[in-house]
């Protein structure tokens, strides 16, 4: 997993959501003001109106993704939360669109509910228009994703009831280890748009009424509502390590079963088991090698004592009882998100690898009665602490189980110690550009100047509050960000320059190193100028020479095709060199200058452009 993104209650990215779970944050509220405009009239009582949601899902920004507004109106706002985390999903695997676009891409997205469809039905027939078909059907919050981002690969959308995004994530994997596609886009969206989606629930006997997810303790009663989305961008590990990506943690193995109980919605023991045993021999993984498991873990009487079974019975039972197995889950944090349920819980898991650490299942108190945590060797991981067992490699299990009896687990492993190089380390291009003057390029864009405007805050957040190198930021920014029309390109020293300068880009204000400009329409090739004579100076080059193995390798293939019309080392008259001739011969500073232009242009192609 070599990408994240998401967005939940109090969480609007994954760096977000990790301080959501560290600082042990309940993001459960009562209903936003305005949801559930169309509630009927009519008698039609929740047992609770608490649930987890997200600001702004009314928002949408259909310029940036070429959407008009009317069909943007038309479209179910879980398309428009795909798109948006399937963009953010890119950028933060830095990978462009027109790179995926060259690529074999799937994309995989589970979901279950229809609430806008419910909505746009219940007003009159003139809400229907030329924009509903596609604006409604589920099948195209994955294909519309796949259209914007040119991903030409598999593409669906996923339904298996509650365990939709995990059931997604799977086969995802199973696809890119087909050959199907070469990198994958997987996990959920879900939105509670409708009352009567909720009402469903309530009278089902599923929601809580106290509007919390009591895992695994006596007080469990039903669950609580979220809302949210997520995704995580999948990858071949060898060709993740040879690309240099970062990577998050491995999907070792997976699988997906289905098997009902006494009655059709209720979960069945035996498949649950059956499930995790396949998901541990696909790995290749002991169960007694697992340190904590992601659990389904809703808050039901029913279905939390059948889930800790069947864990004590493949899980439990291979370990000592001084050394339970650590479980918790992540919807005592922000609600049962149904649909995308299995991907929060993937994400928290990953999060929690990154950090070494293990953050509180929330409202565990007292144990269900039901559950013989102890004699069972399971344990509810309530309090924020380190890994069982930090010294060896860390692995952990997640199962989300659907209300049909679609069950999924995946068994995912800590990244490998090896990362991506830096750029400051040595990574060729960007570097060696600056190396002989220290001015470092940080390259911005924007679909209209006000989005330009707006990354250059976003972005002016993240440096004041990183640690990473200017070089290392402009690297990414170049070279890992799509080249939208309004553009900046920002020259700094250093941090606190570059800094300023975004702040003027941010305010719209000139400033001296801030160019900006807009892309011309149809000038899609880029242009190399070399300047004539007059541009060079004493010792020019010297420092890429020495930093830049691109611009290095390149001028030495220059000096050979001199090599024959001249009389004189290109590199000697570059160095000084004594005996080496002056930069004041005309017959020497042009084909000189003509060597030095060709092996920067190298750079800058080596660097993205």
């Amino acid at each position: 997993m070599i990408g994240l993104s998401c967005r939940l209650p109090q969480a609007d990215s994954a760096v977000r959501l990790w301080e959501l779970l560290r600082d042990g944050v309940d993001a459960i509220t009562p209903l936003p003001p305005g949801r559930w405009k169309q509630r009927p009239t009519e008698d039609a009582e929740l047992v609770s109106e608490r649930g987890g949601f997200l600001d702004r899902v009314d928002q949408f920004d259909a310029d940036f993704f070429g959407i008009s507004p009317r069909e943007a109106a038309a479209m179910d706002p879980q398309q428009r939360l795909a798109l948006e985390l399937g963009w953010e999903l890119l950028e933060n695997g830095g990978i462009t669109p027109q790179r995926l676009a060259a690529l074999r891409a799937g994309v995989f997205v589970g979901t279950m509910n229809d609430d806008y469809a419910t909505l746009t039905r219940q007003r009159s027939s003139q809400a229907v228009s030329h924009h509903t078909l596609a604006g409604l059907q589920r099948s195209m919050i994955a294909n519309r994703l796949s259209y914007l981002l040119g991903a030409n690969g598999p593409s669906l959308t996923v339904d298996s009831g509650q365990s939709s995004s995990l059931v997604a994530v799977h086969m995802a994997c199973q696809s890119l280890r087909a050959g199907e596609c070469e990198v994958a886009l997987a996990g959920g969206v879900n939105l509670n748009l409708s009352f009567d989606g909720t009402l469903s629930v309530s009278r089902f006997g599923g929601l809580s009424p106290d509007g919390r997810c009591y895992t695994f303790d006596s007080r469990a009663n039903g669950y609580v509502r979220g809302e949210g989305g997520g995704f995580v961008l999948l990858k071949p590990l060898a060709q993740a390590l040879r690309d240099g990506d970062h990577i998050h943690g491995v999907l070792r193995g997976s699988a997906v079963n289905n098997g009902g109980g006494d009655s059709l919605t209720t979960p069945s023991r035996q498949a649950q088991e059956d499930v995790l045993r396949s998901a541990y021999t696909a790995a290749g993984v002991r169960p007694e090698d697992i340190q904590y498991v992601e659990l389904h873990g809703t808050g039901t009487a029913v279905g939390d004592p059948i889930e800790a079974a069947a864990l004590a019975a493949v899980l439990g039972s291979a370990r000592p009882a001084d050394a339970p197995l650590m479980v918790g889950s992540i919807k005592t944090n922000v609600g049962h998100l149904e649909g995308a349920a299995g991907i929060v819980g993937l994400l928290k898991v990953l999060l929690s690898l990154e950090a070494g650490e293990l953050p509180a299942s929330l409202n565990f108190d007292m144990p269900n009665p039901a559950i013989p945590l102890a004699d069972w060797h399971l344990q509810v991981q309530s309090e924020r602490s380190p890994w069982p067992r930090p010294d060896v490699s860390l692995v952990a299990g997640v199962s989300s189980f659907g209300l049909g009896g679609t069950n999924a687990h995946v068994i995912v492993e800590q990244a490998p110690v090896a990362g991506p190089a830096s750029v400051a380390d040595g990574e060729p291009g960007l570097v060696g550009v600056v190396a002989g003057s220290g001015v470092v390029p940080w390259v911005v864009s924007g679909r209209s100047a006000a989005g330009l405007r707006g990354q250059a805050g976003r972005l002016r957040e993240f440096v004041a509050s990183s640690e990473a190198s200017v070089a290392d930021l402009g690297w990414s920014l170049a070279s890992s960000r799509a080249g939208l029309g309004h553009r900046a390109v920002l020259l700094g020293a250093d941090r606190e320059e570059l800094l300023t300068a975004l702040r003027s880009l941010e305010d719209g204000e000139p400033a001296a190193g801030v160019v900006t400009g807009v892309a011309s329409d149809g000038a899609s090739d880029v242009v190399f100028v070399f300047p004539g004579q007059g541009s060079q100076w004493a010792g020019m080059a010297v420092g890429l020479l020495d930093s830049s193995p691109v611009f290095a390798g390149r001028f030495g293939e220059c000096a050979a095709a001199l090599a024959p019309h001249i009389d004189w080392v290109p590199e000697d008259v570059l160095r000084g060199c004594g005996g080496a001739p002056s930069l004041d011969r005309v017959d020497v500073v042009q084909p000189l200058l003509w060597a030095v232009m060709v092996s920067l242009a190298e750079v800058w192609r080596a660097s993205g452009v």
